[in-house]
């Protein structure tokens, strides 16, 4: 007789090739729309930012942004958010770039016409967990949001994920010298561990310099579908 007991599933280990570095700040405010400008600047402060393919950079988020779906609109004439001692600046990076970013430490950057004082940072590994959202994913000239799912749905192939479910969001639009960019909100879910470690890792579409293509943790889908009426589940071919 042959009978062998099944083993037992390692838990997964998510890796530390890249991370999430978390800069404290010093900053009262910052423009609404940041995102050109926050990149322009951590590029001047950080020469070697631009040319390394791992690295993103997120916007910067106030306490009125809740849980993140959708950024706060501009009320009465302001363009821009507040900030508190603890909102926080995130920079995507690969481990090798983590004694690099120390440069930043201590520097205060133009943002636009703000001023932001960059402090210490802790490093915040990636998640495994099977929902991400990403709160800007850039859209072509003219792309609905199913062709947007679905090209997003190819690139992830590519990757090796393939993609089950996903819900589109509101849509935003961000100056830059070219003209306007639109971008749209994106979460996925049922991804397995190593999935959700590599989206995060790669990210998807251009501009992630720019705080665009970035993936982060979600709770759920209900949540996220309960905040928009303009939001609706897809599935992903």
């Amino acid at each position: 007789m042959l009978w062998e007991e099944d083993k037992k599933q390692k838990a997964f280990v998510v890796p530390d090739d890249v991370a999430d570095l978390s800069f404290k700040l010093d900053c009262k405010r910052i423009a609404l729309d940041h995102a050109y400008d926050l990149f322009q600047a951590l590029s001047a402060a950080l020469p070697w930012l631009a040319s390394e393919d791992r690295a993103g950079v997120h916007l910067v988020h106030g306490a009125s942004t809740g849980n993140g779906w959708q950024r706060p609109e501009e009320t009465d004439g302001e363009n821009f958010i507040y900030l508190s001692r603890r909102s926080r600046m995130h920079l995507r990076l690969p481990k090798e770039r983590y004694e690099d970013a120390k440069q930043l430490i201590g520097q205060t950057l133009d943002i636009g016409g703000y001023e932001l004082t960059v402090g210490e940072y802790q490093i915040k590994p990636l998640t495994s967990q099977g929902t991400l959202f990403s709160r800007y994913i850039l859209l072509a000239d003219n792309e609905t949001e199913d062709q947007m799912v679905e090209r997003v749905a190819e690139e992830m192939k590519t990757m090796g994920i393939n993609l089950k479910k996903a819900l589109a969001g509101i849509d935003n639009e961000f100056a830059s010298p070219n003209g306007k960019m639109r971008t749209m909100s994106l979460m996925v879910a049922d991804l397995d561990p190593d999935e959700a470690v590599t989206l995060q890792q790669k990210g998807v579409g251009e501009g992630r310099k720019m705080g665009f293509g970035l993936f982060i943790p979600h709770k759920g889908i209900r949540p996220v579908g309960d905040m928009s009426e303009q939001s609706h589940f897809s599935g992903a071919k």
